[in-house]
């Protein structure tokens, strides 16, 4: 029975932990910023690739992974000023602009590369519980993912960046007059959400086949997390990322990947039918349940 709960338990970390790491960057860049970003998956395609080419030419793999997220963000904060600048308030217009993004950064990487590149082993090895073999490293990608949105939460809730993004975000020509560079904090958060995005792919790089369409693995269930979350990103994609990672999980262990992945369709639009606020809409109204009925007393 112990073998039982504990695959169920590891099953569940692990899509929480993909999730999570897929949808933190669109998060950002999405949830925030209200840029809806169809290159996000390339962004993460992008990252699995520089990790991996650093990384098979001798570089640790930690340190590869680093340039990864470095590159990705630069390459972002070009997108930015080049491209996703001229398009806010236009948002079929940025739809169309990042598809051809991702298309560009795709097929050009199948022209630069091939269809496939070697890639990277898992590290760390793994161990066995009972019946069931288990990698030590998508237990480690669990704990980077909490730790990742600590950090980010941290940096848009501590510090005085967030504080100017921030305001940016929920009324630029306020901070404009308040003497806020925004067009500078505009760059500045969407290289972030780059930067987070190649991350991932740099930490996804060990654990699937390189290709120049990695990103499509990701991309829907990055979206349906962000969008389950709701509008308040940091605290709504982490709830969501947990909820659609239980049932991912279970239905996946059970009956398949493509049951699971189904299952996790149907629950984002069940979600989306009752909660149209998402998870931190409904975390919203009961804080105001809650102040109400202290104020009442």
């Amino acid at each position: 029975m112990f073998d039982g709960i504990f695959n169920a338990l590891y099953q569940f970390q692990v899509s929480f932990a993909f999730l999570l790491l897929s949808a933190i960057g669109l998060a950002v860049i999405f949830g925030m910023m209200g840029v809806i970003n169809l290159a996000h998956g390339e962004f993460m395609m992008l990252g699995a690739y520089i990790t991996t080419i650093f990384a098979t030419r001798g570089m640790p793999l930690a340190v590869a992974m680093l340039i990864a997220a470095l590159g990705v963000a630069l390459f972002g904060a070009i997108v930015e000023i080049v491209v996703v600048r001229r398009l806010y308030g236009r948002l079929l217009d940025s739809v169309a602009a990042t598809w051809a993004v991702g298309l560009i950064l795709s097929q050009g990487m199948l022209i630069l590369t091939g269809p496939s590149i070697q890639g990277v082993s898992s590290p760390f090895g793994s161990f066995t519980v009972g019946a069931y073999n288990y990698s030590w490293y998508r237990l480690v990608l669990g704990i980077v993912s909490v730790v990742l949105l600590v950090l980010l939460y941290l940096l848009f809730m501590k510090t005085d960046y967030g504080l100017r993004a921030r305001a940016t975000i929920q009324n630029p020509s306020i901070a404009q007059a308040l003497g806020v560079n925004t067009r500078w904090m505009y760059t500045l958060t969407f290289a972030l959400g780059s930067g987070l995005a190649g991350l991932a792919g740099g930490l996804f790089a060990p654990t699937t086949t390189i290709v120049p369409y990695f990103g499509t693995n990701y991309i829907v269930e990055a979206f349906v997390t962000v969008i389950v979350g709701g509008a308040n990103a940091l605290v709504g994609t982490p709830i969501a990322a947990a909820f659609l990672g239980a049932i991912n999980a279970f239905l996946g262990t059970n009956y398949g990947l493509y049951i699971g992945r189904v299952g996790l369709l149907l629950t984002t639009i069940i979600i989306i039918r009752v909660l149209p606020e998402g998870m931190s809409g409904l975390i919203d109204r009961w804080r105001a349940r809650s102040s109400a009925t202290r104020s009442g007393r």
